[in-house]
């Protein structure tokens, strides 16, 4: 229930899930991540200039970061016994987020010779993140 949820358990998942999102997309796959949008084509000072206007975009991420680790706490404390945080986390992704990655990807817009590699930077950021998520929430209750 909402009364069982830790708020510092909250805090930590998103403070963890950034910054694996942010090793995911910059060192990781960020060379892959520019080119499919188009960023290795912009001039270094048009890089830099969308680099330091991206605060906002930063602020609205963390936050839906933090929505995102309150819901997966409350889905971990309440799933019974017999359920594993980490699987039930995994199913959660399999049933939600994978499907809502491949319809934005194959219709917002994505160059056909992206999709594949799109999909999968998207999801497996995503599964990490709620595994991070799920370990924090194992750990910290």
């Amino acid at each position: 229930t909402i009364m069982e949820i830790n708020y510092i358990a909250v805090l930590l998942a998103t403070v963890f899930q950034f910054m694996a999102g942010a090793v995911w997309y910059s060192v990781l796959f960020g060379k892959l991540w520019g080119k499919m949008h188009g960023f290795d084509k912009l001039s270094k000072e048009v890089q830099q200039k969308m680099m330091e206007s991206m605060g906002p975009m930063y602020a609205v991420q963390f936050l839906t970061t933090l929505l995102t680790s309150y819901v997966i706490g409350l889905f971990v404390v309440s799933l019974p016994s017999e359920w594993h945080a980490f699987g039930a986390t995994g199913f959660f992704w399999l049933g939600f987020a994978v499907p809502t990655v491949i319809g934005t990807v194959i219709w917002g817009g994505t160059e056909p010779k992206w999709i594949v590699k799109k999909i999968s930077v998207q999801a497996g950021a995503l599964l990490v993140c709620y595994q991070i998520a799920a370990a924090v929430f194992y750990f910290l209750g």
